[in-house]
């Protein structure tokens, strides 16, 4: 009971009322008055605790990824897209965010080339293949399933040993997730370590 009231979604003053009931418990032998007491305190609980978001944070997608450094070459991708809006929005959705060092690994020109404001079709088409419509846990995935991405084209995941990896189905590119179920209130965030692009050939080599 100490340890429920201790925490932030319950109301101290509600809990001294729990202590009161607990000490009256002392007093009284009936079981069943026991039973009723307890059933009561804990149904109460209930419903005088505090509104809970969707997610673990008050932070919405676009807000959780502006907070962690090693995802800022990702939100400047999302804003040359125009994609923060949609982000923002209420969702629910899966991100699978690729860190700076996974941006690095393409070539910087590419990359340079790929936020120009003329290639902004293929940004986005390259950014959506990181989105998954609904809140998808780790716990959710299953190993050599097929998801679809907001971007049309599927990603295949790969479960091993604990390790768990998204797999282009085209280009073959692949990022494994190195933190996973970073919540949102508007969904989920797995951060991973390798940008997907749905189609190598006409995306990224075009450029």
């Amino acid at each position: 009971s100490l340890k429920l009231c201790n925490h932030p979604l319950f109301d101290w003053n509600f809990c001294s009322y729990i202590y009161v009931i607990r000490l009256l418990l002392v007093l009284i032998s009936s079981d069943t008055m026991f039973k009723f007491v307890l059933a009561f305190a804990c149904v109460a609980s209930v419903a005088f605790a505090a509104p809970v978001n969707v997610g673990n944070s008050t932070k919405n997608i676009i807000e959780l990824a502006e907070s962690v450094p090693e995802l800022s070459t990702l939100v400047a991708a999302i804003k040359a897209a125009g994609l923060v809006e949609t982000l923002e929005g209420p969702g629910p959705f899966t991100v699978l965010a690729p860190t700076n060092d996974a941006f690095a690994k393409i070539p910087e020109p590419v990359l340079h080339k790929l936020l120009e404001p003329k290639n902004k079709p293929e940004l986005i088409k390259v950014l959506t293949y990181h989105v998954i419509s609904g809140a998808v846990k780790s716990t959710d995935l299953k190993d050599g399933e097929s998801v679809k991405t907001v971007e049309g084209d599927s990603l295949t995941v790969k479960i091993n040993d604990r390790h768990i990896f998204f797999i282009a189905e085209t280009s073959h590119d692949f990022g494994e997730v190195l933190k996973a179920d970073v919540m949102a209130s508007n969904g989920v965030v797995h951060v991973i370590d390798g940008v997907l692009v749905p189609n190598l050939n006409s995306t990224l080599a075009t450029l």
